[in-house]
């Protein structure tokens, strides 16, 4: 039996703390992710200041989305070396921030963190796959020890090559943090079909809607919940039938008062979806 699914925001610790939460709980959302991509903002005061934050606004936290340092392109060109632990010569000092955000998320006190991978490999026999894995081996094993999940964002690997990841590293604590719009914007799946690839891992949502891209170069177009490809009625019945029972979280990767007017209608919309999903169970 699917637990109920809470919707939430991505909120960014580097408009502030307070400002950050307070913004979660004036849209009136009882969850959201916690992002941040400044390595200086991971100490133990600004931990005891979030969780202090959130616990004010009445905010659960259900992922520190940590985001790694150096420089990173959204495309299809420079992606590939640019982007999570697959570019070589920035893997170790990720690999150390991402250990870093895992002490920061458990004095937060939350049960997670998630980042992007990157351009995994798909072939196996890649000589740059077993170090990827080792990697990330590494960086689960540490959150394990420290009674954490591990979640995978979606975007830049096919859903079976995930999964192969996933089973390859071999630990208990992996989770999925899907995000249907990536799916599509790197043109990698149907985010409806992906789930009856690796639907049991998903952990956490991105709600998110976006198109398809139209050449080789540059990202599908994102687009505001319900203007793209992605089809949310279908993809939450399917969650719901693989149980899960988490975070539904709104990111609308724009700014300004046009982000919270398309955050809003979103979330109007979600909650139509969800109501008429528990109306026919």
């Amino acid at each position: 039996m699917a637990g109920e699914i809470k919707l939430g925001v991505l909120a960014r610790l580097e408009e502030g703390v307070e400002q950050a939460m307070n913004k979660v709980h004036e849209m009136g959302f009882p969850t959201c992710q916690v992002a941040t991509w400044r390595g200086e903002q991971l100490t133990d005061a600004t931990a005891e200041q979030l969780r202090a934050a959130a616990a004010r606004a009445q905010v659960e936290i259900s992922t520190i989305w940590a985001g790694l340092p150096g420089r990173h392109v959204w495309d299809f060109l420079e992606g590939p070396t640019t982007i999570g632990l697959v570019p070589e010569t920035t893997r170790a000092e990720r690999v150390a921030v991402l250990k870093r955000s895992a002490d920061f998320a458990r004095r937060v006190g939350v049960s997670s963190i998630t980042t992007h991978v990157g351009f995994i490999p798909e072939n196996p026999s890649d000589p740059n796959y077993p170090p990827v894995v080792d990697a990330l081996r590494e960086v689960a094993a540490h959150c394990d020890s420290i009674g954490l999940q591990f979640w995978f964002e979606t975007g830049q690997e096919t859903p079976i090559t995930l999964l192969r990841t996933i089973h390859d590293i071999g630990l208990d604590n992996l989770g999925i943090n899907l995000d249907p719009a990536n799916l599509l914007m790197y043109g990698k799946a149907n985010p409806v079909d992906a789930l009856d690839i690796f639907g049991p891992y998903v952990r956490g949502v991105h709600a998110k809607d976006g198109e398809y891209p139209t050449n080789g170069r540059q990202l599908g177009v994102e687009k505001p919940l319900g203007e793209g490809r992605v089809n949310f009625p279908a993809l939450l019945g399917k969650l719901r039938a693989h149980g899960f029972g988490g975070a539904l979280t709104i990111e609308r990767e724009i700014s300004g008062p046009q982000q919270i007017a398309d955050i809003q209608r979103g979330k109007r919309l979600l909650e139509e979806i969800l109501a008429s999903l528990r109306g026919a169970a």
